[in-house]
């Protein structure tokens, strides 16, 4: 409505909490959810992605090094029975500000253990002085296929939309990020931010990051962005130089790269460090699964985690 402000959480979250356990079929799920924001109205929204349990850790493990740790299986042969793989859950957003001045700000976490994931959103800033802020983050690792594809259509003169789209991608997963900003001749004095980071915990981690902009208009002022990258190394001496140990160094830069998206989520769900039902203590037990481990080595004149 006109003037209102509000606040919407969607949580996708197995009910079963046994999920990794044999399942008899594979599941998918058909998301849609759309929304209407009024003039001078002000929308948040959190979205949140848990289904499929947790996946396999060390993945990337070869078969060599498996058998030299005399395992019963490798991590590989492991994720590939696990059942929540085989699911699949796709979620439409659609939001449309339909009122002068009417704002809306989103934080999307792509966080679950399912097979295939995918998140899009489109936004459409129909009216002067619209807003929209769309803040992203995709975690995938084990064999995961995971998707956010976002699109902002500025129709209005005077409109603003800002977007941050963080990625950490691990195991033997792919991640993909395709994110559109179309300016019309319509939105003359638009502005426009869209930047997307990306974080590889693994040599055989993919990501394929796609940011672009689309302008009719010519009084804008946007711009976009992609960088692709490992764990800091300065960073990671820097701590472990303090007294930690390399696991905790790391495991501490990823929660860091984590929280600045986490941090827009509402507060009724972040919950604190010290609540183990909330979502900050939920995060922190995905990214230890994840995190690399062994030293740096150079391998093909770049360092890499082995």
């Amino acid at each position: 409505n006109d003037g209102s402000i509000s606040s919407l959480v969607q949580m996708y979250a197995d009910i079963d909490d046994h999920s990794d356990e044999k399942s008899p079929s594979p599941t998918f799920v058909n998301g849609y959810t759309q929304i209407f924001v009024g003039a001078n109205a002000n929308m948040t929204h959190s979205f949140l992605e848990e289904t499929g349990g947790t996946v396999t850790s060390r993945v990337e493990m070869s078969d060599s090094e498996a058998r030299e740790l005399s395992l019963p299986q490798t991590p590989r042969e492991v994720e590939a029975e696990r059942p929540a793989l085989q699911n699949t859950n796709f979620q439409a957003i659609d939001v449309h500000v339909t009122g002068d001045n009417g704002a809306y700000e989103s934080s999307l976490m792509e966080l679950g253990g399912t097979g295939r994931a995918r998140i899009a959103i489109s936004a459409n800033l129909l009216r002067p002085g619209a807003f929209g802020s769309i803040n992203g983050f995709a975690l995938s690792g084990g064999a995961q296929r995971t998707d956010m594809r976002t699109n902002i259509h500025h129709m209005a003169q005077g409109t603003i939309s800002r977007q941050e789209q963080r990625n950490m991608v691990g195991g033997r997963s792919t991640a993909a990020f395709r994110g559109r900003i179309r300016v019309e001749q319509s939105a003359q004095q638009t502005e426009s931010e869209q930047l997307s980071r990306t974080i590889l915990l693994s040599d055989h981690a993919r990501i394929w990051s796609t940011p672009s902009l689309e302008i009719i208009a010519d009084d804008v002022v946007c711009t976009h962005g992609a960088t692709v990258s490992d764990l800091s190394e300065e960073e990671l001496f820097y701590l472990r130089s303090r007294g930690l140990d390399r696991t905790t160094s790391r495991n501490l830069l990823m929660y860091a790269f984590v929280e600045e998206i986490g941090a827009s989520v509402d507060e009724t769900i972040a919950g604190g460090f010290e609540d183990k039902k909330g979502l900050r203590s939920r995060i922190i037990q995905r990214l230890e699964n994840l995190v690399p481990e062994g030293e740096k080595s150079l391998v093909g004149g770049e360092f890499q985690s082995v």
